[in-house]
């Protein structure tokens, strides 16, 4: 049996409303809903199964109709949920604000009910989580959960990513051990939220991850690219350059960019092509409605990267 990729966290509905002119405060704004499954852990794990990269879902779902259809999306793409839970409360929901030029204005989560993730609940699923080729966690989750899932792959020598979403669970991290962690992915704003030590550059705030037991730390720097640090090396790549006529949607591309390094590693690349991989799939999300680039597959992305870093062939 192959392994997975052990995806942890929300899945969610998300709904991104946007206007065709400047937010204005205070008053009402016209506005157009696009409605569609969301939530990071969820995003990783669709994604990776278009790109035939066998995943599982630990995820918590409502007993209602949403949690329902995001479940029989799951199913629809080959998203297992065996250590999946459903509870009685309602399924969470992203709802993102975004400016005339796509860009996110604010944006609320509610009714994640992600504590549910347990210790005890992985725990009871020790056996599935050992089969795992890598497992990554959304920074949703409780950080006693992070801390057992970190413990539990340093001994089973399972790389371990954690994703941070966004800024408020990030902060969560800036006093936690982090050994155990292979790789942590965040952005410049969660960058510095993670850290304690007062550094002021991203150099010294990597550092200071590195320190504290971190194996990789990938600094995403939208429209600039990204970083990868090591104690060995630092190695930054530029992100391809998308119109910005192009741009339908710029909610999604970080984890999609996290689902192009998985599906490179489960391939057996190297961190540099990896990186390539994860931008050239970023790139093509910017350029589709919602997280998920439904028109692409393993064969397709390879091809894609090419088109934006000419000189390399991964086929």
């Amino acid at each position: 049996m192959e392994k997975p990729v052990i995806c942890i966290g929300a899945a969610l509905v998300d709904e991104l409303y946007s206007t065709s002119k400047p937010i204005l405060l205070a008053t009402t704004n016209d506005a157009q809903v696009h409605r569609s499954a969301g939530g990071v852990a969820r995003n990783i794990a669709h994604q990776l199964a278009l790109l035939n990269v066998p995943v599982q879902l630990i995820s918590v779902f409502g007993n209602d109709g949403e949690g329902d259809w995001l479940k029989t999306i799951c199913s629809y793409v080959n998203i297992k949920l065996d250590a999946a839970i459903t509870n009685q409360a309602l399924t969470g929901k992203y709802t993102g604000i975004l400016n005339n030029d796509r860009s996110l204005f604010t944006a609320f989560l509610t009714n994640t009910s992600l504590d549910a993730i347990t210790p005890q609940h992985l725990q009871n699923n020790e056996a599935l989580l050992s089969t795992a080729f890598c497992i990554i966690a959304d920074a949703n989750i409780h950080p006693d959960s992070v801390a057992w899932l970190a413990l539990f792959c340093h001994r089973n020598n399972i790389p371990f990513i954690i994703e941070p979403v966004s800024v408020p669970p990030a902060q969560k991290f800036a006093k936690m051990n982090l050994k155990g962690i292979h790789m942590i992915t965040p952005n410049e704003d969660e960058l510095p939220a993670m850290c304690s030590f007062g550094g002021t550059t991203f150099e010294e705030n990597a550092k200071e991850l590195l320190e504290r037991g971190v194996e990789k730390v990938w600094l995403h720097r939208g429209k600039r690219g990204s970083m990868l640090f090591t104690q060995e090396n630092t190695y930054s790549l530029d992100a391809p350059p998308v119109d910005d006529s192009e741009i339908k949607d710029v909610t999604g591309a970080g984890d999609g960019s996290l689902s192009g390094w998985l599906m490179g590693k489960y391939l057996g690349k190297d961190d540099e092509d990896c990186l390539k991989i994860s931008h050239t799939l970023s790139a093509e999300i910017l350029q589709v409605n919602g997280a998920i680039a439904t028109h692409l597959n393993q064969q397709k992305l390879l091809q894609l990267v090419d088109k934006y870093y000419e000189g390399r062939t991964f086929l």
